[in-house]
């Protein structure tokens, strides 16, 4: 790393992103708990006072991690959706994307949806970029309402609403019967997506099934049976 390049206070956004750079390939050796400024600076090739500049807690860095990862997870599945293709096909696109993304960033994958970071306390300006997974997720599915694509479900969530109101507006309101549980029914498909990612990238499948992509493809196609929605066979991926 050419460090005179960042060492300036005139560069503080050079900095910041070779600061950032190097804290994710230490997420990978050390574990979000093991990150420090002091350990960042001195891998990194820069003063302790460097990084201060740009990061003055540690907390500050993570949460700069944490942004970037939701931001990059959920661009990648933005990017693969194609609006106007029947729902589920859209539903196994995006959620392929995910895995892709969450096996090629294990170290940020596991900031984002592992254990919490001892001492850390994400702030309210993580919430945007932690929205946009499941964004993705609910414009599949309210598409697919709109389209006439979803079975009525079998069984409806007993008893009153459970959602927060802000998830009702998230969605854009709650739809009529037999759809009305249908906000509930989306956010098992997405603790669902997020399980099945934690087990497979955490190596949880690998001694149970012979190929963790075809059962993924068949996790999400179950899944997705919660909310009515079929989704086809696709192609083999890697």
């Amino acid at each position: 790393m050419d460090v005179s390049a960042i060492s300036s206070n005139d560069d503080a956004p050079d900095r910041a992103g070779a600061v950032k750079e190097t804290a994710r390939r230490q997420l990978v050796e050390l574990g979000a708990a093991g990150l420090s400024l002091e350990g960042v600076a001195r891998a990194a090739g820069l003063g302790l006072s460097d990084v201060e500049a740009v990061f003055p807690r540690r907390d500050d860095l993570l949460t700069a991690l944490v942004i970037d990862a939701y931001d990059a997870s959920g661009a990648a599945m933005e990017r693969a959706d194609t609006a106007g293709a029947p729902a589920g096909a859209r539903l196994l696109a995006v959620t392929r994307a995910l895995r892709r993304w969450s096996f090629a960033n294990p170290g940020e994958f596991t900031l984002i949806y592992g254990s919490p970071v001892p001492g850390y306390h994400a702030p309210e300006d993580t919430v945007p970029a932690a929205a946009r997974t499941p964004a993705v997720l609910a414009g599949i599915i309210r598409a697919a309402l709109e389209a006439g694509e979803l079975t009525p479900p079998r069984r409806a969530v007993p008893g009153p609403p459970l959602l927060l109101p802000a998830a009702v507006e998230a969605f854009g309101g709650v739809p009529e019967a037999p759809f009305s549980d249908i906000i509930e029914r989306g956010i098992v498909l997405w603790s669902n997506l997020i399980g099945l990612l934690v087990f497979q990238v955490f190596s949880r499948t690998h001694d149970s099934v012979k190929d963790e992509a075809a059962y993924f493809d068949y996790a999400i196609a179950v899944a997705a049976e919660s909310i009515g929605l079929e989704v086809p066979p696709g192609e083999p991926t890697d």
